[in-house]
């Protein structure tokens, strides 16, 4: 399947430019059909963190399901990569061995007996999911937080076999932008940083465990999204707490039923027993719900998230799927979902054009050779020409620490430039069917609107810049219109 977009074109004859170049040598032909074939598979999205960042769990909240982790005998961590199919089914590489797989009620079970003594290095799982049809999902290992003898080794293979990475951290701290940094690596790299999306993925334990222990992770999100630090090294900030957006995808009737059981009892008699998980399931308690049941309560939510979830059920969320919906939009999972659509599903062909630079630049670095030159000249140019990467890093600059423009500006900049969606009924604002004539007449006005402020001497060097890719964004929807 050849690509569409322009960068993608460029990818795609760099990639057969440096096949002819490389014909002699079998390791960098290998590599640059790996990264052809790569055109014809889905959209490849790693989770990537330290140990205990919530990788596992996050990967269940957004599948749905509980499938994750999958763990060797001795408890070596693998990359298991989760795509959609018919049937549940999992083999283990580079053995080729078949694992027994079975379903139930709390999610997936994968026995791992046969793993030894042969090597395992990676698992992949077919599961059946709506999510999987739109990509791959990769439980990666532990990235050490702080380096570590390991993190080079797992960090680079992440950073290469992804089209896009969700780099987790647990509380933000800056030993945690080692990775990022580490992904700047390269020409490809610094170019185009638009392959990753940083998530503090227990957002309920930054704020100390409070109700509104979520609120201030958003909080700490946009301040980061705005950190000169942070903001160059990824698209987007997003705070999330993967247990309880979990929660909410997978909560039965049993589980609401003691909820909303324990929230019948006054906060008086109750607030003191959800202090701690020890208290919680004590046998001495103020409601008829058993211990093991409180103790289930405890593994799908967590005692914040049992807080949370009874605050929920006493101010209006009285039915199960109420609270369900209600536990992932506080979660932020819908937030996260949103930006992954549209930083990564929506632009996956961008994402794999931009793989396939990086595995060029790879093999132009490792053998250098007699018209290389050529490749390397193309490369920048492909970089240096491709709108699509312009729009994601104007994106990214929109939410920044100096954004471009202010207010319903921004708000428009962001829409034209692909922010609400890549189509243009999405890009013109229209929140009904509308007809060619309306989309016309709303994308010339766009176009005009935005070559006068590209032009305007009284805005600053960078906004007039960031106008004229909104400029080049509105051309790019005119052309599509007259194409039809």
């Amino acid at each position: 399947m050849s690509p569409d977009s322009p960068l993608g074109r460029s990818a795609w004859a760099l990639l057969h430019e440096a096949l002819a170049v490389y014909r002699d040598s079998r390791p960098a032909t290998d590599q640059l059909q790996r990264s052809l074939q790569r055109w014809e598979e889905p959209l490849r999205m790693a989770v990537a963190g330290p140990w205990q960042s919530g990788k596992s769990t996050l990967v269940n909240a957004l599948v749905g399901e509980q499938v994750a982790p999958i763990e060797a005998v001795d408890g070596e961590q693998v990359f298991t990569w989760y795509q959609d199919g018919a049937e549940p089914y999992a083999v283990a590489y580079p053995a080729e061995e078949e694992l027994p797989v079975s379903r139930s009620g709390s999610g997936m079970y994968v026995d791992t007996g046969r793993w030894r003594p042969a090597p395992v290095n990676d698992v992949v799982v077919t599961w059946p999911s709506r999510t999987l049809r739109h990509a791959t999902l990769v439980d990666t290992p532990a990235v050490p937080a702080g380096g570590g003898e390991d993190g080079p080794t797992t960090a680079d293979r992440i950073l290469r076999e992804a089209d896009a990475v969700l780099c987790l951290t647990r509380d933000g701290r800056g030993s945690d932008l080692r990775f990022l940094e580490r992904a700047r690596q390269g020409m490809v790299a610094r170019a185009a940083p638009i392959n990753l999306l940083r998530v503090l993925s227990r957002a309920d334990e930054l704020g100390g465990g409070r109700v509104d222990a979520l609120l201030a992770a958003r909080q700490l999100a946009r301040r980061e999204q705005r950190d000169p630090q942070v903001a160059p090294l990824c698209i987007g900030v997003v705070a999330v707490s993967g247990l309880v957006g979990l929660a909410g995808r997978v909560l039965s009737e049993p589980e609401f039923a003691s909820l909303a059981s324990l929230a019948t009892v006054p906060r008086a008699e109750l607030d003191r027993h959800l202090l701690s998980t020890d208290r919680f399931a004590a046998r001495e308690f103020p409601a008829p719900v058993d211990p093991r049941a409180r103790r289930a309560l405890l593994d799908r939510l967590g005692i914040f998230g049992i807080r949370l979830a009874l605050t929920l059920i006493r101010t209006g969320s009285d039915s199960r799927g109420k609270l369900a919906s209600e536990l992932v939009r506080r979660a932020g999972l819908a937030e996260l979902r949103e930006a992954i659509a549209r930083c990564f599903v929506d632009r996956q062909e961008v994402l794999k054009a931009r793989s396939s630079l990086a595995a060029l630049e790879s093999v132009l670095r490792t053998e250098p050779r007699p018209g290389v030159e050529r490749l390397f000249a193309g490369l920048e140019q492909a970089l240096a020409t491709a709108h699509d990467v312009r729009e994601l890093r104007l994106l990214a600059s929109l939410r920044g620490s100096q954004p471009a423009f202010d207010g319903e500006l921004a708000m428009a900049a962001r829409r034209l430039i692909g922010g609400d969606g890549t189509g243009v009924a999405a890009r013109l604002g229209t929140d009904h069917p509308a007809g060619a004539a309306e989309l016309w007449r709303l994308s010339t006005e766009a176009l005009a609107q935005w070559q006068d402020r590209a032009e305007d001497p009284l805005l600053r060097l960078d906004q007039r810049r960031a106008a004229r890719v909104v400029v080049r964004s509105c051309e790019a929807i005119v052309s599509r219109l007259e194409a039809g």
